[in-house]
């Protein structure tokens, strides 16, 4: 296992599982105390890993869903990105950890267009937010082959 302090440091297949990736997990501890592993869209925005309430269908606006308010009152946050395989010499997996800003998405024109790079839905229809900035603090990683 390795660690680095920022996304730029990754060795470079860590980075490249980062780019390859379509989903991460983010885990976030809700309101009650209690960790919570939610999939998510993400893309790296400078040294930022970021991901956005878009327009999946939704039972409240973007600003009140719950993982929003979780990560309000706890912004401490991993994400993980990570490769399966039944061969299990080409498991691998990085984590950033670190802190979460709560930022409307037009305040984040960078992390909008970040994400609409990455994903085809997005250039028809932007996230209307909020977007989610993971700032991590450090990364760490792990693969089964060398």
């Amino acid at each position: 296992m390795g660690s680095s302090p920022s996304v730029a440091k990754l060795p470079p297949w860590a980075l490249a599982l980062l780019h390859d990736s379509r989903v991460a997990r983010l885990g976030v501890l809700a309101g009650d105390g209690v960790p919570r592993v939610l999939p998510v869209t993400y893309a790296i925005s400078g040294e930022a890993i970021v991901t956005a309430v878009d327009q999946k269908p939704k039972r409240v606006p973007g600003n009140r869903l719950a993982r929003v308010a979780w990560l309000r009152a706890r912004p401490q946050a991993a994400l993980t990105v990570d490769h399966y395989d039944d061969d299990w010499s080409q498991l691998a997996w990085v984590q950033a950890i670190g802190l979460v800003s709560v930022v409307d998405a037009a305040d984040a024109p960078e992390a909008i267009a970040a994400l609409a790079d990455r994903y085809r839905p997005y250039r028809a229809q932007a996230p209307a937010g909020p977007v989610l900035v993971l700032e991590p603090a450090r990364l760490v990683w792990w693969r089964a082959s060398p």
